[in-house]
């Protein structure tokens, strides 16, 4: 994620970037020292996708300054 805005690993902490996602579980988060997107939860796609072919977990990257 750091990669992808163009920000320096301190900046994404300066900056107050974080993820959201809609619906009760936050299922990715943000590595602090790396920047990567990584798993927060278990992901169970037969409970989560249950009848779909393709499991997609849609989540908002929020920068809190101007880019």
């Amino acid at each position: 994620v750091a990669k992808d805005l163009a920000l320096q690993l301190p900046a994404l902490r300066e900056r107050g970037v974080r993820l959201v996602a809609r619906g009760r579980t936050q299922y990715l988060s943000l590595h602090g020292k790396t920047g990567h997107l990584v798993t927060a939860e278990r992901i169970d796609r037969e409970q989560l996708c249950e009848s779909v072919q393709q499991c997609v977990i849609r989540c908002e990257v929020i920068v809190e300054e101007k880019m």
